[in-house]
């Protein structure tokens, strides 16, 4: 056993030591004893995941499996699932240095400045020093990097966006799937001549909400509308800025989201759906147990389909490219990393896919397989297939990528203006005048 527990000593010096190539970690082998031994310690985990949520089982379960041969080893989980104040705690103990050995964060402006002042291990030489980078989907990977290619953050899912539909309220109002975002506006509106809800939506946590002025400018322009965007090197008051902005206006207009949306949450929206009395829902593929099992109620379950996110005239994006993110990421802090880090993180990421791709869950890694769980219908494994053939662009969603207060506006202002509180000039011109302002604090 000593021989053992000596030997992955040398290998998480080692890997130490390649990551610290990058200028991004200490190779202080501190946690190795005089005779070769990894000291085990407790390390923490700051996280913005659902406490009771696949991704934190299976590491609480692999930190116990660990521990079994590293006594004294202990994996303490901060939990911090509502997101505005996670991302106050996470600023505020960055700016203390007393970020924990691991974080959670999105591939953000602030989370950008933490890697450029050597916080955060380069993840792709952490993962190519532990041989497991080969493993992990472009598109996990890619969706935690920033805008220069760097990566920083080591993914725990992969999921598909997808606009869910009840086939028998799209057949009542006399409607189509669309072929184009274009046609949606005048979908909705004859949804609601036929009595009908077009589109649930989650209002209260305003992500959602969100997603969707993201989409026509990745059509128009590519993913790289909103990296210029948020630099403030392109406007809302640009033709792809003013194509959204007037869309989103059309789908206010054309009471797209249910009635009192912006008071409504999660389950709400949800229920709406499930219970049939909206025709579409957007949402991911970690809602699959609930839309695509025998747990939906059987009234609508044979209603139930998805499309992927239309294409538009002259798109620059094809249909297989949408949402497709593979969630908040994990950060590794630079400055307490150390050969019990890499030794814990080499056992629980070698381990870690198998245990979530038996949840029923699409795995960031290629090397396993999901498993479809038995009350599934065949919408299931539909909806796990359309990761096969994807494209190489996606669209981001906004809040990873704007800065705190600018997100936070935008997240206000289009509340307003889907409500109709506001014209789409006004809109245009607070969040322009908000980009300017903000943007250089991120990016000189």
């Amino acid at each position: 056993m000593k021989n053992m527990f000596r030997a992955a000593a040398a290998a998480a010096v080692t890997a130490l030591a390649l990551t610290a190539c990058g200028g991004a970690s200490s190779t202080d082998p501190s946690n190795v004893s005089p005779t070769g031994e990894i000291k085990a310690r407790e390390i923490s985990w700051l996280l913005s995941r659902p406490a009771d949520g696949a991704v934190i089982n299976i590491m609480k379960k692999l930190a116990d499996d660990y521990a079994k041969d590293h006594p004294g080893f202990e994996l303490n989980l901060i939990t911090t699932p509502d997101r505005p104040s996670y991302i106050q705690k996470l600023e505020t103990l960055a700016a203390a240095n007393k970020l924990p050995e691991l974080f959670d964060t999105d591939a953000t402006p602030f989370a950008q400045q933490l890697a450029k002042q050597g916080k955060m291990v380069d993840a792709e030489k952490l993962l190519e020093s532990l041989d497991i980078y080969d493993n992990y989907r472009p598109g996990a990977l890619d969706y935690q990097r920033f805008d220069d290619g760097s990566l920083y953050m080591i993914p725990f899912q992969f999921e598909l966006e997808f606009i869910w539909y009840n086939k028998a309220l799209l057949e009542k109002a006399g409607v189509a799937v669309p072929t184009s975002l274009d046609d949606i506006p005048a979908m909705c509106t004859a949804l609601r001549n036929a009595g009908i809800t077009p589109i649930a939506i989650d209002g209260q946590d305003q992500w959602p909400l969100e997603r969707y002025i993201a989409y026509q400018p990745f059509r128009e322009a590519g993913p790289e509308f909103v990296q210029k965007l948020k630099k403030g090197e392109a406007k809302f008051s640009d033709p792809a800025g003013q194509k959204t902005v007037n869309w989103m206006a059309e789908l206010g207009k054309a009471k797209c989201f249910q009635d009192g949306f912006s008071a409504q949450g999660y389950s709400d929206a949800q229920n709406q759906f499930t219970s049939g009395q909206a025709a579409m829902y957007n949402i991911g593929t970690w809602e699959l147990p609930s839309l695509a099992t025998d747990k939906l109620d059987p009234a609508v379950r044979n209603d139930i389909d998805f499309f992927t996110l239309p294409t538009t005239a002259g798109s620059v994006t094809g249909a297989n490219e949408f949402v497709s993110p593979s969630g908040i990421g994990m950060a590794v802090n630079a400055k307490t990393y150390d050969p019990l880090v890499s030794d814990f993180l080499k056992f629980a990421l070698e381990k870690y896919p198998a245990e979530y791709a038996a949840t029923g869950a699409l795995s960031p890694t290629t090397d396993v397989e999901t498993v479809v769980p038995a009350n599934a219908t065949p919408l299931y494994q539909k909806a796990l297939d359309q990761a096969d053939g994807l494209g190489s662009m996606q669209a981001m969603p906004w809040d990873t990528q704007l800065d705190p207060t600018t997100n936070g506006r935008l997240q206000q202002e289009l509340v307003l203006l889907v409500q109709g509180n506001i014209t789409p000039e006004q809109f245009t011109e607070t969040m322009d005048k908000t980009i300017a302002q903000n943007a250089p604090k991120f990016f000189k």
